[in-house]
């Protein structure tokens, strides 16, 4: 029951952000949603460095890292709606911006996840 709790928290937390980031951000006149694209960018970091910290330190399962890793970067990434502006975009016939933001966010995540994983190891 006390990591359910641990994931409620970090998950509300994680989508607060979520929420606030996107508000600001997607709130521009642009076609690339850039509040999800931002998200997404720093939720990849933020997962590798925390996995990689855990790691490190042997700490995988524990509260901390179950508030971190699943509650708040849970919360704060975004899967659907990635693929649903991603979709709007295709349909609308705007291939370039489908292209521009599907593939730089799978990439960018991925770089992002590594340089987390990377950092985790400097601390």
């Amino acid at each position: 029951m006390k990591n359910i709790l641990l994931v409620f928290l970090g998950g509300g937390l994680g989508s607060i952000f979520r929420y606030l980031i996107s508000k600001f951000l997607n709130s521009t006149d642009l076609n690339i949603p850039w509040g999800t694209f931002a998200v997404n960018i720093i939720g990849s970091f933020l997962i590798g460095l925390f996995i990689g910290s855990a790691i490190k330190h042997n700490n995988l399962g524990t509260p901390l890292y179950i508030l971190l890793a699943t509650g708040f970067c849970g919360g704060f990434t975004t899967f659907s709606t990635f693929s649903f502006e991603n979709q709007a975009l295709f349909k609308s016939g705007d291939f370039l911006n489908f292209i521009i933001y599907a593939f730089g966010s799978l990439f960018l995540g991925i770089i992002a996840a590594a340089i987390g994983l990377y950092c985790s190891k400097l601390t």
